[in-house]
C-alpha cells in the first residue's frame, strides 16, 4: 500500500492506514480533547482527596445525565447497549481509574498505564474489524511500549500494585466500548453517550458501599465540598458529554488503529497537569517515558509524509546502484 499523509489536492491528513483522509481541523480538535483528557486526571485526583472515588465517579455520571437526557432523544440503539456501555464506560472504565488514583499512583501515572488501551485496541481492531497495521504504526506502538516498561520501572512512589491493576483494568475497558462504537455505527453520538451515563451511577455508589463501606448519605452531606463538587461538575460536562461526543464521532469516522494512537498524547497533558498542580518530580524515567510515547505517536505521522518526498531520490539512488 502506498502510504501518504498529505493529500496533493486537499491538503489533509491522511491516516497510515486504507488512505483515509483526517482534515487538518479535527486533527486539531483530536489532540485538543486528548489535553481536556490529560487535564482530568488532576482534576479526578482533586475529587478522591475530598469524597470517596466510587461516590465521586457515580456523581460525576449522574450530572452527565441530567439534565442533557431531558432535552436529547433516546438514540436509536438498544437499550441492552445503551446499558453495557454505561456500565463499563462508568464503573469499568472511570471507576477503575478513580481508586488507582485513589490507591496511590500519581494522576500521571494512572494516564500512562490507562494508555495501555492503545494496544488493546489496536489488536481489536485486527482481530475484530480485520484492519490492517501500517509499518509505521508499528514502529510507533513499539516505541510506546518501550515506554511503558520505563514507567514499570518508577520507584519513587507514584506507582502502587493495587493501583496499576485497576488502571489495567480501566484500560481494558476503554478498549472495550471504543470496539462497541465501531461495531455499532451509532448516528446520534450525543444522545448515545448522555442516555449511556444513566446507568452508571447505581453500580457505582453500590460498590461504594460493598467495597469502601461508604454510605452515600453521609458522603453528600459530610465530604461533598466546594472542590469535590467542582471536580464533579468538570468531568461530567467538558471531559464526559463534550469530550467523548466528539471522540466517539471521530472513531466512527476513522479506523480504530488510526485513532488509538492518539490517546497516547493524554498522559503527556496529564504529567504536565500533574507537575503544574502537584508538583510531581520529573526523574530521568519519567522523561525517557513520556518521550518515548510521544515518538510513538509522532512516528506513524511524519513517516508517511517523509515517504513520498524521499521516494524520488530513493529511486535515483537505486538506478546510479544498478548502472554501476
Amino acid at each position: 500500500m502506498n502510504e501518504k499523509l498529505i493529500s496533493p489536492k486537499h491538503g489533509s491528513a491522511l491516516s497510515p492506514t486504507y488512505g483515509k483522509v483526517i482534515s487538518p481541523i479535527h486533527l486539531i480538535i483530536i489532540v485538543a480533547i486528548t489535553c481536556l483528557w490529560g487535564f482530568n486526571f488532576s482534576v479526578i485526583k482533586a475529587g478522591v482527596d475530598n469524597i470517596d472515588p466510587y461516590v465521586l465517579t457515580g456523581l460525576r455520571f449522574t450530572f452527565a445525565a441530567f439534565p442533557a437526557i431531558l432535552f436529547v432523544r433516546k438514540p436509536d440503539v438498544s437499550w441492552f447497549y445503551i446499558a453495557l456501555y454505561g456500565i463499563i464506560f462508568g464503573v469499568g472504565v472511570w471507576g477503575m481509574m478513580s481508586m488507582s488514583i485513589y490507591t496511590g499512583l500519581s494522576a500521571g501515572i494512572a494516564s500512562i498505564i490507562l494508555e495501555l488501551s492503545a494496544f488493546i485496541s489496536v489488536l481489536m481492531g485486527v482481530i475484530f474489524l480485520k484492519e490492517r497495521i501500517s509499518t509505521s504504526l508499528k514502529i510507533g506502538l513499539a516505541l510506546s511500549l518501550v515506554g511503558l516498561v520505563f514507567i514499570a520501572n518508577i520507584t519513587d512512589g507514584s506507582v502502587t500494585l493495587v493501583g496499576f491493576i485497576f488502571a489495567f483494568i480501566g484500560a481494558i475497558g476503554f478498549s472495550s466500548i471504543s470496539l462497541m462504537v465501531k461495531k455499532l455505527a451509532i448516528k446520534d453520538m450525543f444522545a448515545f453517550v448522555a442516555w449511556s451515563c444513566l446507568f452508571a451511577p447505581l453500580p457505582l455508589f453500590a460498590m461504594a458501599y460493598l467495597v469502601n463501606g461508604v454510605n452515600l448519605y453521609d458522603e453528600l452531606t459530610t465530604s461533598l465540598n466546594s472542590t469535590a463538587f467542582a471536580s464533579v461538575l468538570f468531568q461530567a460536562y467538558p471531559t464526559t458529554l463534550l469530550g467523548y461526543w466528539v471522540w466517539n464521532k471521530m472513531l466512527i469516522k476513522y479506523p480504530l488503529s488510526v485513532m488509538s494512537p492518539f490517546k497516547l498524547l493524554v498522559p503527556i497533558f496529564a504529567l504536565l497537569g500533574s507537575v503544574i498542580f502537584y508538583d510531581e518530580q520529573l526523574e530521568i524515567n519519567k522523561i525517557i517515558a513520556f518521550s518515548l510515547i510521544m515518538a510513538g505517536v509522532v512516528v506513524p505521522l511524519i513517516v508517511p509524509l517523509i515517504t513520498p518526498l524521499l521516494a524520488p531520490f530513493m529511486k535515483s539512488l537505486r538506478l546510479k546502484i544498478k548502472s554501476q
